[in-house]
């Protein structure tokens, strides 16, 4: 498990490493407030309409894990050039969407001035929608079969790449216009477009190294494989609009208490977020490894490897909490050094090292259990969570109560609280229903008569 899920964890840290970088640099603009809160505002609705487009490849986790666990090699090619084909038909759809969005961002009671930072960063930021979606498609091939040093490699230069494109584009070095807010979209770009043809470069590289007869496979459309990766996509996809779409929604309520509160949620945000990346790379490892071991019929190791994915997951972000929980100020204070923002950043901070525990346990489990192609549950368990009790909450104690920005975080914590319960709760029998199956296979017995056995 460590073997997968330390590259795949180092991936997903790489990834929000560019967010940081933005949201650093921006922050060193004149300023500070509403910079930050522009690339908050732009960043968060392009992750909601672009990674729901993109989040349906994540069906490749199952499909390909569990063909490769198989040895059924070319049932992953096909999958991949088939993936490849929807991506390039998504993609104007998704980008229309973005752009579409635009003219509505004044009807959201926002600052004037945040809104005119936001456009032009959103409207370049469109453009890396294609290189993202493709990036998705190769990486969940690549790392479905256990493929996961071009990942790391790709993730970690290319923040170098964006980091320079920052220093570049935000303030006008290396003979290249001040571009301000809207260089740092057009250094994402940039990155992106780079991760994704790395990516492809490693695919063809280890396809001759291997001689897995990528090129021999078959490349047509195949209408009843696509449909089978949106049936597994379309609910993990659904998962991620729900989860991203409630703190976007929670950015925009947040927007109209004014900037130096949008300021501090987006440090609080950016924070939380670069600690659940870690128990999202091990997630994907837990559906990987997962994954394999159901193409291989070893119920036992589907089993074990999703608990041991659930133990690595609890015990990185129980020490992420107590860390966010000491040293708030310290924290806030890396993004910006206005003193309101620094207080608005830390007063958030504490209520996010809270539900630190139970936000690992919902992305490790969702990962575990979509390796076994239940990728419905989670998505049920967000829209409850988010949706019909923590955004609800948070918006009483936010507005009608007066707790401000604190209050939609404790609403949001809440909300985490439960979907992680649900979630252990549901791997714990879907592990107990797969040990179930095994040991009437060795007993002889039915399923249904062996259900109060116990399994030493």
């Amino acid at each position: 498990m460590l073997r997968l899920a330390a590259p795949l964890a180092l991936t997903e840290l790489g990834w929000l490493a560019m967010g940081f970088t933005d949201t650093v640099m921006v922050g060193r603009l004149p300023d500070s407030a509403n910079a930050i809160g522009a690339v908050s505002l732009g960043s968060t609705l392009f992750y909601t309409i672009g990674i729901f487009g993109s989040g349906i490849m994540l069906g490749m986790d199952t499909v390909v894990a569990q063909a490769y666990g198989a040895k059924k090699l070319e049932q992953c090619h096909r999958a991949l050039w088939n993936a490849l084909y929807f991506a390039l038909a998504i993609t104007p759809v998704l980008m229309a969407s973005l752009l579409a969005f635009l003219p509505l961002m004044r009807n959201f009671g926002l600052a004037p001035a945040l809104v005119k930072l936001a456009t032009p960063f959103l409207r370049t930021l469109v453009w890396s929608t294609l290189p993202l979606a493709l990036y998705f498609v190769v990486r969940r091939y690549l790392q479905g079969m256990g493929i996961v040093k071009p990942v790391v490699f790709a993730l970690v230069s290319a923040n170098l790449v964006n980091v320079l494109g920052n220093w570049a584009l935000i303030y006008g070095h290396l003979g290249l216009p001040r571009l301000g807010v809207p260089g740092s979209a057009w250094a994402t770009c940039v990155s992106r477009t780079y991760m994704t043809a790395t990516l492809a470069a490693a695919i063809v590289y280890y396809d001759r190294k291997r001689n897995s007869g990528l090129w021999k496979a078959s490349r047509r459309i195949e209408l009843h494989l696509i449909r089978e990766l949106v049936r597994l996509g379309l609910p993990a996809a659904s998962q991620l609009l729900l989860e991203i779409g409630g703190f976007t929604l929670a950015t925009f309520l947040i927007g109209k208490l004014g900037a130096i509160q949008l300021a501090g949620h987006q440090i609080a945000l950016n924070v939380a977020s670069f600690t659940y990346m870690v128990p999202l790379g091990i997630g994907s490892a837990a559906a990987v490894r997962v994954g394999h071991a159901i193409g291989a019929h070893d119920v036992w190791g589907a089993a074990r490897a999703g608990w041991m994915a659930l133990f690595f997951g609890a015990g990185f972000m129980l020490c992420a909490g107590l860390v966010l929980f000491l040293l708030p100020v310290y924290i806030a204070r890396i993004y910006s050094p206005q003193a309101q923002v620094v207080e608005a950043g830390a007063a958030l901070l504490r209520v996010a090292a809270v539900f630190q525990l139970f936000d690992g346990l919902q992305v490790v489990a969702t990962g575990a259990l979509r390796g076994t192609g239940n990728t419905r549950t989670p998505m049920l368990a967000n829209l409850f969570g988010y949706w019909l009790i923590g955004l609800p909450l948070g918006s009483l104690l936010c507005f009608n109560l007066h707790w401000g920005a604190v209050g939609m975080w404790i609403g949001l914590c809440v909300a985490l609280v439960l979907i992680g319960s649900a979630l252990v709760w549901v791997w714990r029998a879907t592990s107990q229903t797969l040990l179930t199956a095994i040991l009437a296979e060795h007993s002889g017995l039915t399923p249904s008569k062996t259900r109060y056995l116990r399994v030493e």
